[in-house]
């Protein structure tokens, strides 16, 4: 009877399409059609459809001409959720705390489906400032924080991320060696610093927040201006060392599965 009972509301094309993403999500390289098939105990040809579904919606990916693999949109749609409101009400204190100790705003940004979105922003304590409305989608390859969403991630993954730009619609020409040498200067430096590609005068100071396994969940970003009437500021050096003390802090936090500090 309970068993009738779990079969009775029983949707079997959403029951095939999880059934896909559950095994490719405990697989590494992706598997072919054929393989899917065989590992579901399904004939291949009942997968055909689901799977390019699964494609057009972003889900799934093509590698390697004959293998599907996810993508990040799972990832990014999980980002929205829970673990991104508990990030950004751990975070706005120490931004705060950031933006008055720098004198300068400064965002927390996380990667969604092709992009940067900023999910917290701290305006700067005096008169002027650079700040980005919540909810903005910005540039992967634009932009400090998207340079360092990238950097900090396994190479798969930044291929990953980049196919969904491509697949949102950014540019193709923006992808290429030098861009992807950067990324690993970055790495090793552990911050992002470069001019604002939006904005003359900027200088955008980015550094990750790192998960337990060291990679990127999100990046804190600084859009550092010269204070000419405040010469108390502390300069981009010190402003620098500043966020690299808050994203250490943050890391921590995320690293601890985001419990208070004792």
């Amino acid at each position: 009877m309970a068993d009738d009972e779990n079969d009775r509301y029983r949707a079997p094309a959403l029951d095939k399409g999880l059934d896909i993403l559950e095994l490719l999500a405990a697989v590494d390289g992706g598997l072919t059609q054929a393989e899917i098939a065989k590992r579901l105990e399904r004939s291949p040809n009942e997968f055909y459809r689901m799977l390019d579904r699964l494609v057009k919606r972003g889900y799934v990916t093509r590698i390697d001409g004959d293998r599907f693999t996810l993508t990040l949109k799972l990832f990014g749609l999980a980002q929205l959720h829970a673990p991104v409101r508990r990030l950004a009400s751990f975070a706005i204190p120490l931004m705060r705390e950031l933006a008055e100790a720098s004198r300068q705003a400064n965002q927390l940004v996380v990667f969604d489906r092709g992009n940067p979105v900023v999910i917290a922003q701290q305006e700067a304590p005096g008169y002027w400032g650079i700040s980005i409305r919540v909810g903005s989608r910005i540039s992967l390859f634009d932009t400090g924080s998207g340079h360092v969403l990238l950097a900090f991630r396994t190479p798969e993954e930044r291929q990953m991320m980049i196919a969904e730009y491509l697949g949102s619609g950014g540019d193709e020409s923006k992808v290429t060696a030098e861009f992807l040498g950067r990324l690993d200067q970055i790495r090793s430096r552990g911050y992002e610093m470069m001019p604002s590609a939006q904005t003359a005068g900027v200088i955008n100071l980015s550094a990750p927040v790192l998960g337990a396994d060291g990679k990127a969940i999100a990046a804190l970003t600084v859009p550092y201006i010269t204070l000419i009437n405040t010469p108390a500021a502390p300069d981009i050096s010190s402003t620098i060392h500043l966020l690299a003390e808050t994203t250490r802090r943050l890391s921590e936090m995320a690293g601890s599965g985001f419990q208070s500090e004792s």
